[in-house]
């Protein structure tokens, strides 16, 4: 199946550079397209993690010759897998006679694998787009229309199966690493921001002792001065408040910082 080689491969999911109008936007995925040791079948599994750590998986496979084949049921009813060329092929699923989604699959001029998925759902076309980098190659067979031909033995198919399981195991842990980096560094800012906001509050006017957990105002007395209050800027009637400016509704903390509302 010389018109599957470039595809044939375990690929990764770059979440960033994805765009979702279906479904919930995954936080990692591993992509894998395989052929059968006898040439004529094509399979692609998808294996991907929601951003509320919620995991999937879906497996489907047939001879992309174009026509249709039973798939599973939760699915679709049938479903056909046809290329244009070595970097273009496309899955379409149908039920009940009527096209439901599809699939398209190509390889940009970067080697990425771009995924264009076209939900038809009540008369309307909902699409997702995903971009994925190629995976460390452990397939037991040529993964370019070059390389040279390797037929699989048993022991090349267990070694192959337990190096993508490796794979995408550590590739899976190294990607939630990276997200908790993101995530620390989220954090580090919000901290930033509290810290900066309780100077500006405790170098201001206070006439009163904050209680933890209640909610004041923070205005602009004069240029540079501030001023925390009880009242809220909707609170002074039709003449409005007599500062300057209102700078924010701030809540004390139990550590003592502030926080804007």
């Amino acid at each position: 199946m010389v018109e599957a080689y470039n595809f044939v491969s375990s690929w990764q999911l770059f979440p960033e550079k994805g765009t979702y109008e279906f479904g919930d936007r995954p936080k990692s995925g591993i992509y894998k397209i395989e052929v059968d040791p006898t040439g004529k079948q094509l399979s692609i599994s998808m294996n991907w993690v929601t951003l509320e750590d919620q995991a999937f998986t879906s497996q489907y496979s047939a001879i992309p010759n174009g026509e249709e084949y039973p798939c599973d049921p939760s699915m679709a009813d049938a479903l056909k897998i046809e290329f244009t060329n070595q970097l273009l092929f496309t899955t379409t699923f149908v039920r009940e006679n009527k096209i439901i989604l599809k699939v398209l699959h190509e390889i940009t001029p970067k080697g990425y694998l771009k995924i264009t998925q076209t939900h038809f759902v009540s008369s309307k076309e909902l699409t997702n787009t995903e971009i994925y980098h190629k995976q460390f190659s452990v397939l037991p067979y040529s993964a370019s229309v070059s390389g040279a031909v390797i037929k699989p033995n048993e022991q090349g198919v267990i070694r192959h199966q337990a190096l993508s399981a490796m794979e995408e195991q550590t590739n899976m842990q190294l990607t939630q690493i990276r997200q908790q980096i993101e995530l620390l560094a989220i954090q580090a800012k919000e901290i930033q921001k509290r810290k900066e906001l309780s100077m500006i509050i405790y170098d201001a006017k206070l006439n009163f002792a904050p209680i933890i957990g209640q909610r004041y105002f923070l205005y602009e007395e004069t240029e540079g001065k501030h001023l925390v209050s009880m009242i809220g800027p909707k609170e002074w009637g039709s003449k409005g408040h007599p500062y300057k400016d209102f700078v924010a509704e701030v809540k004390l903390l139990a550590d003592h910082t502030w926080v804007e509302m």
